[in-house]
């Protein structure tokens, strides 16, 4: 059980209170504590829209995890790749990589494991099956995914030496002057939000190249190459130059016209050493329709 004593009165909502005190603890994670009874304050059950005030007491009793039963399921997954050694696909925006608590099942690994049955890599663990390297369940676009151990070893070495060019492409909220630009920053857990990343003096090295595809009125669409591969790394770099993604509600206010949930970002292309025969290649995923289409609204108001 863990206890915390409120030191001044804040009139914050219990849930966002307890997820800005515990960083194991999103505020979604946080609200279904209290429905369900595991958050207390002075020994009683509150509302999560009560308001904490000065010398409350305020007790969280987390569960134990439920055990996750991994299982294959049924779901449409565009196969970019696929070969006795690796599978690579295109990953749809909403999607999440491997099940974990709050996604239990509907992941890129429950899909997998109907395409691939049991010919996936052991080494990411049960739950994460073949999985050499993520993207946010709101980005889409292209993920190796392993078949066997050697295969994953390799691919892993190929990434953790940046030998993997990856390409995105994003669409920004306003507009950059320079053609081409490096940010060089790097990047750490948020001081003021722990379920955040941030630019911060005491991060891990960053790199991402930005090149400006086209300009619209008051947006840009770039071509995004990143060196090395931090949480959020692209979201965050961006965002804090000035030029937040189209629809990333975490490192903008979330809000667009274009009505899109999820952010404007895609994993364009791959480039790779194959990690058994050696052969260099070089994958592509188109951009999802919702892309497309915000990409030609722009268009018509460009000859308007």
């Amino acid at each position: 059980m863990k206890k915390f004593i409120v030191k001044e009165e804040k009139g914050e909502r219990l849930d966002s209170y307890i997820a800005s005190q515990d960083s194991e603890i999103t505020r979604t994670s946080a609200q279904r504590l209290i429905e369900e009874g595991n958050i207390l304050v002075n020994g009683k059950k509150q509302k999560v829209s009560y308001k904490v005030c000065e010398n409350d007491i305020v007790t969280v009793e987390v569960p134990e995890p439920k055990e996750i039963e991994l299982k294959a399921q049924d779901i449409p997954i565009e196969i970019i790749y696929e070969d006795k050694d690796i599978i690579v696909v295109n990953k749809p925006k909403g999607m999440v990589v491997h099940p974990a608590n709050g996604n239990p099942d509907g992941t890129l690994v429950n899909a997998l494991m109907s395409i691939c049955k049991d010919s996936l890599s052991g080494i990411g663990g049960e739950i994460r099956p073949g999985i050499v390297h993520r993207i946010d369940k709101d980005t889409s676009g292209l993920l190796i995914v392993a078949k066997n151990d050697m295969a994953h070893v390799a691919m892993s070495e190929q990434i953790k030496n940046h030998e993997v060019k990856k390409t995105y492409i994003a669409l920004v909220r306003g507009v950059i002057k320079e053609n081409e630009a490096t940010i060089d920053m790097p990047i750490g857990r948020s001081n003021t939000d722990r379920k955040k990343m941030a630019v911060t003096k005491n991060g891990k090295n960053a790199v991402t190249h930005i090149k400006v595809l086209e300009r619209f009125d008051k947006y840009t669409l770039l071509e995004v190459n990143i060196e090395t591969g931090r949480t959020h790394q692209i979201r965050v770099h961006l965002s804090y130059i000035g030029y937040p993604i189209v629809g990333d509600y975490t490192y903008s206010n979330g809000k667009n016209e274009f009505n899109i949930v999820g952010q404007c970002l895609h994993a364009k292309s791959l480039e790779f050493k194959h990690p058994i025969t050696h052969k260099q290649m070089k994958l592509e995923a188109q951009l999802p329709e919702y892309f497309k289409n915000v990409i030609k609204e722009l268009e018509k108001r460009q000859k308007r």
